[in-house]
């Protein structure tokens, strides 16, 4: 195992726009028909959140204090080359990966908590309102409200509140209040109850919740874990550092991978690179893992679509499953949505990005493999990362390539292992 740590004087000092350097126009979001949910935007998001959502400056600085805390939870995070996992595939192929599971909620999620209840404390909100999936966001958001003395309520997609219930004590433990979702807490919920009292839930159905929460009062904000641009933004720390950390061990990169569920990850590690790739001056692979059970990128169709349930928020043109569609009860929780973020759809329809389905036991079989090899128990999303690295290094060992594959270890599963136990006594179920 092969470790690169730089200091905490490494931490980026600005996060980087995406916006700046896309290859063509990215398309605008546009109101529903007799709607005007543009006009909404002020009250529902965080001033300056909604200011970076839409810049189009290369470079955004970080805030002074939101830095130092980035620098006291373990900022810059360590970049590994998985020299045992390589040994194991017997593969030509180096093998790096970018530690999020270092942070005190386990993910990389906390980057953009960090920033967005840091600008909703200074705007003057006492609130704010969210959904989560696996629970991670949910975490770390809770986290970043306590740090900034401010309230928060989350509403957690039903399955993954029953299947993980340490994400919510968590959660608890940071004294924010937690919903399953659907909820008798909103008009959204219940109406959804209503029609099927037995639904699973979805990211989709917990959005919609946590905006008419939002928008219930003027001193409350809905805030997001991932597909907005402004989240990515915050998450591009993780780029610029592994930019830093393969500069020290003198590799370029062949191929990059990480799990994609909103895009927030996925484009916190690769926007970074990206740049070099639109003008010209780059080979690298990216590629983009998804769950076969959503599969928003492979066999969604890029058009505009709500991201939420009920049509709060404008339409957006990204790759969709529809927004009342209801992924199946996997356990990557943090990946059962049914959009993309728009400019990690505009580059996978531009070619810049290669997306990748991968089925449920794949996923988990991987995770094992990884955890044997390298000793940290991975989370069912970032697990699909895991089974693609593995898949490329593979294909390595047939071709002789030596490529550098690097990957971004999204989070750790701890508080997942309930998937890993029915993985274990063969209960669990594959994906279509």
């Amino acid at each position: 195992m092969y470790k690169i740590q730089l200091s905490s004087d490494d931490v980026p000092t600005k996060w980087y726009n995406i916006n700046a350097d896309l290859p063509v126009e990215l398309p605008a979001p546009k109101n529903s028909k007799g709607r005007d949910q543009i006009s909404t935007l002020p009250d529902i998001f965080v001033g300056e959140c909604l200011n970076q959502e839409f810049s189009t400056d290369r470079y955004i600085s970080i805030p002074k204090e939101v830095r130092e805390i980035y620098q006291q939870i373990g900022r810059p995070t360590p970049l590994y080359r998985a020299t045992k996992l390589e040994e194991k595939l017997n593969t030509p192929a180096k093998i790096y990966y970018k530690r999020e599971d270092t942070s005190p909620t386990g993910s990389h999620k906390l980057n953009s908590a960090l920033a967005q209840a840091y600008y909703a404390r200074e705007q003057g909100i006492e609130r704010v309102t969210t959904e989560t999936g696996a629970g991670q966001w949910g975490s770390a958001l809770a986290l970043a409200c306590s740090m900034m003395g401010i309230d928060c309520t989350v509403y957690m997609v039903r399955v993954s509140y029953d299947q993980k219930p340490f994400r919510k004590g968590v959660m608890q433990l940071y004294n924010s209040t937690i919903h399953a979702s659907p909820s008798t807490n909103t008009e959204v919920g219940r109406k959804v109850l209503e029609e099927t009292p037995d639904t699973p839930g979805s990211l989709g159905i917990a959005i919609s919740e946590a905006v008419e929460d939002a928008l219930s009062d003027d001193n409350v904000r809905y805030t997001l874990g991932s597909v907005l641009n402004h989240v990515i933004l915050h998450q591009t720390v993780i780029g610029q550092e592994i930019k830093t950390q393969l500069e020290i061990a003198e590799e370029e990169p062949d191929t990059m991978i990480a799990c994609v569920g909103g895009g927030s990850n996925f484009g916190g590690a690769m926007f970074p690179f990206m740049k070099d790739k639109i003008d010209g001056n780059s080979d690298t692979e990216f590629i983009a893992v998804e769950p076969s059970a959503c599969p928003t990128l492979t066999q969604g169709s890029y058009d505009y679509d709500f991201g939420d349930n009920v049509g709060f928020t404008p339409l957006l043109k990204m790759y969709t499953l529809g927004h009342e569609f209801v992924a199946p009860s996997v356990h990557a929780g943090g990946l059962r949505y049914h959009g993309m973020n728009t400019q990690v759809s505009l580059l996978t329809h531009e070619g810049y990005i290669t997306p990748k389905a991968v089925h449920q036991r794949d996923v988990f079989t991987a995770g094992q493999m990884f955890a044997n090899c390298e000793g940290i128990i991975p989370a069912p999303e970032t697990c699909h990362a895991i089974a693609a690295t593995i898949d490329e290094a593979r294909r390595c060992k047939e071709t002789g390539e030596e490529k550098t594959i690097v990957m971004n270890f999204s989070g750790h599963g701890l508080m997942d292992l309930k998937g890993y136990e029915s993985f274990i006594d063969g209960s669990l179920e594959n994906s279509k």
